[in-house]
């Protein structure tokens, strides 16, 4: 018999067998367990870990069997997602990869509605010339607003895998900040030329970017192109009615459909 651990996970009590936990000796938690990575503890002296204690439950269940379990009307497979890459249980994220494939063949019908919108704004930084000399200086940047609707919860998780924000020098996938399952809200800037970098974290504005192409959008014309590669990808058509196929790129409102 091996020997036995209880957990504290975000405050939730797991007893599991050393075995268990270290079924997959390159994940992190098998780490942990095989002594070469440091645990933290609680007050009673179970191993601690600062994340989603009711989340754990299935990638507990995933150690002892090797297999994803989940309800049928599973609804938090995004968290489980990124529970599965802290933890970074390899197997557990082919699984869920694929559950998520399986998942999409069963979807039916989908919508998907972008309402586009572009303005002007003005940003005011200074520039420094010499060790102590600055200048103020001014330059308009376009700011981009996309609304997305999505009745397929899964595509619009996918969209947000490949859309990501740069910012203070890091990206983002925009998936992390989704809240709706099924509605998104993207707001971002174009490069301007002259801004310091260090204006876009000091002024808050975030650049967009799409993987894998790692490409910038600087227009709403690429992001409607990259929209429409991983939309058709998915089985998403040009709604025949909304807008007019002819002037298509133009159009502030886009409306794909999917029928299966």
């Amino acid at each position: 018999m091996s020997e036995l651990v209880t957990l504290n996970v975000g405050g939730k009590l797991y007893t599991t067998s050393l075995a268990t936990l270290t079924r997959y000796p390159d994940s992190m938690l098998g780490a942990m367990f095989s002594g070469t990575m440091p645990t933290k503890k609680d007050s009673h002296g179970n191993c601690f870990i600062d994340r989603d204690g009711k989340i754990f439950r299935h990638v507990l269940n995933f150690l002892r069997t090797s297999n994803l379990d989940l309800p049928d009307d599973y609804k938090e497979m995004k968290l489980l997602k990124r529970e599965a890459d802290f933890y970074q249980v390899q197997p557990l994220l082919e699984a869920l990869k694929e559950k998520e494939a399986e998942m999409s063949t069963h979807e039916k019908n989908a919508m998907l509605n972008i309402t586009l919108d572009q303005k002007m704004q003005t940003v005011h930084f200074t520039v420094r010339e010499a060790p102590q000399i600055y200048s103020l200086s001014s330059s308009n940047m376009d700011v981009f607003t996309a609304n997305i609707f999505c009745t397929s919860g899964l595509f619009l998780n996918k969209l947000g895998t490949k859309l990501c924000y740069f910012f203070n020098g890091n990206l983002s996938t925009v998936c992390s900040e989704l809240e709706d399952p099924n509605h998104v809200v993207l707001q971002w800037v174009a490069t301007v030329d002259g801004l310091p970098e260090e204006e876009y974290t000091r002024q808050a504005l975030k650049r967009l970017w799409v993987l894998p192409a790692n490409k910038q959008i600087n227009s709403f014309r690429v992001f409607v192109e990259e929209i429409l590669k991983i939309a058709m990808s998915d089985g998403f058509c040009v709604d025949s009615t909304h807008p007019d196929s002819s002037d298509f790129m133009n159009n502030k409102i886009i409306r794909l459909t999917r029928y299966r």
